[in-house]
């Protein structure tokens, strides 16, 4: 399974929110300028973040983006289903139809062994990413490296003055 790099961006984008005051709002510019990205298409980004309830916008000089839901309430799962939608990794296209003894009256979604390890396998994915929050991943990072809150606020302050 491949997953865009705009799940890595937003996941960043959203985790650099969290460290800002509340209520702070950053726009899609500043956020792409603190990694170098095109701000362009990370704008792609946080609007599918927005409208999945994670983040809220607002325009003006002062406009831009911010968390819309405490840390606590936003899963890895969240941010990964905003940018790459719902569906599941595997998608059973029923081939055994075409083969030989294959029926049309099967469902092999439901029949097929290969088809049932996948869907195990991506429940377990999303079961792990659902089980993981914002704060949980902010937590991690500030033990790691607790320097990092401090340098992300510093350097949106280096950007908004």
């Amino acid at each position: 399974m491949k997953l865009s790099e705009g799940v890595e961006w937003a996941l960043h984008s959203c985790l650099n929110l969290a460290w800002l005051p509340p209520g702070r709002a950053v726009s899609a510019t500043r956020l792409a300028a603190f990694y170098e990205l095109p701000a362009a298409y990370l704008n792609k980004q946080l609007q599918a973040l927005v409208r999945a309830g994670l983040l809220a916008s607002t325009s003006g000089p002062r406009g831009g983006f911010r968390l819309a839901r405490a840390p606590e309430e936003i899963t890895l799962l969240d941010v990964v289903t905003a940018i790459e939608g719902p569906e599941e990794a595997f998608r059973c296209e029923q081939i055994l139809r075409q083969g030989p003894g294959g029926s049309p009256d099967v469902d092999y979604r439901q029949a097929c062994l290969i088809s049932q390890a996948m869907r195990r396998a991506d429940l377990a994915w999303r079961r792990e990413l659902a089980g993981q929050t914002l704060a949980e991943l902010k937590a991690a990072v500030e033990r790691r490296y607790p320097d990092t809150p401090g340098n992300t606020r510093g350097r949106f302050a280096e950007m908004f003055s």
